[in-house]
């Protein structure tokens, strides 16, 4: 009886093993997909599913589409391309973010008397009010008349269209955005992304006239590597730690691997 009861106890633990660990299901095209089961949960893999598009090839996308409609911009209202476009990455997460897709709304514009459509987000507050378009190209006219009829961005146009940086940094001085990292993002999507040529585009400038300007800065620019500190940095590049902190909005010395750091 002992002996019995040990035999059937082994064989359903073969049983379980066999037929608990994984099973076959059919998807909609008749073919099996394998469903692994661990414990109580199941991960299927459907079929023709691909991984993911990646941060930089969504930018690229972005780029690509948006790139022609900025120059546009440019050419009628004197914006350099390169901001519009890195505000556009920026401000969308590269066309991913919830007002883009669902609003067109690609620059973050708040309502303030305006008289279109709506629609409600959470931002600096609850549930506030956004502007929302029928296509992404309305969101950048808008942007474009959003920054040439308000006198607080008066001096923007004042500089040389293709001054990127000065745009950026004149941005933030007229309160577009709040985040006092903002200039150094944009400045940081232009030259990663080389943005700038389609300001020489819209300009026609000969090909390759960055190229000196590109190797400018990169002696003025730093990533962080491990080990790093301001003032090691500074000492580097013949410069004050507190240089470092008003070129980078940095209020202590923390810093972190990977940040990109100004030189000034």
């Amino acid at each position: 009886m002992k002996i019995n009861r040990i035999l059937l106890l082994f064989v359903l633990s073969i049983f379980i093993y066999s037929c608990g660990s994984r099973k076959k299901v059919a998807g909609k095209s008749g073919s099996e997909r394998e469903v692994v089961v661990q414990g109580d949960a199941k991960r299927h893999i459907p079929e023709g599913t691909s991984a993911p598009m990646g941060h930089a090839e969504s930018v690229e996308q972005y780029i690509a589409m948006f790139g022609p409609i900025a120059q546009e911009e440019m050419q009628l209202y004197k914006i350099p391309a390169s901001i519009t476009l890195a505000q556009g990455i920026l401000e969308s997460g590269a066309g991913k973010g919830r007002l883009s897709r669902t609003a067109n709304n690609h620059f973050g514009i708040k309502c303030h008397g305006w008289n279109g459509n709506k629609i409600y987000h959470d931002d600096d507050a609850r549930q506030e009010c956004f502007r929302k378009y029928n296509h992404p190209k309305y969101s950048y006219r808008d942007h474009s008349l959003f920054l040439a009829e308000r006198r607080r961005y008066a001096e923007l146009f004042e500089l040389d269209i293709d001054d990127y940086k000065g745009w950026a940094r004149g941005l933030k001085r007229a309160g577009y955005a709040t985040d006092r990292k903002y200039p150094n993002k944009l400045i940081d999507l232009i030259e990663r992304y080389q943005l700038y040529r389609f300001d020489e585009e819209v300009l026609g400038k000969p090909s390759g006239t960055y190229a000196d300007v590109s190797d400018e800065r990169a002696n003025t620019t730093h990533i962080v590597k491990k080990g790093d500190t301001l003032y090691s940095i500074a000492k580097r590049y013949s410069t004050t730690v507190a240089e470092l902190q008003r070129s980078n909005d940095l209020d202590g010395t923390t810093i972190s691997i990977g940040q990109l750091l100004y030189i000034n």
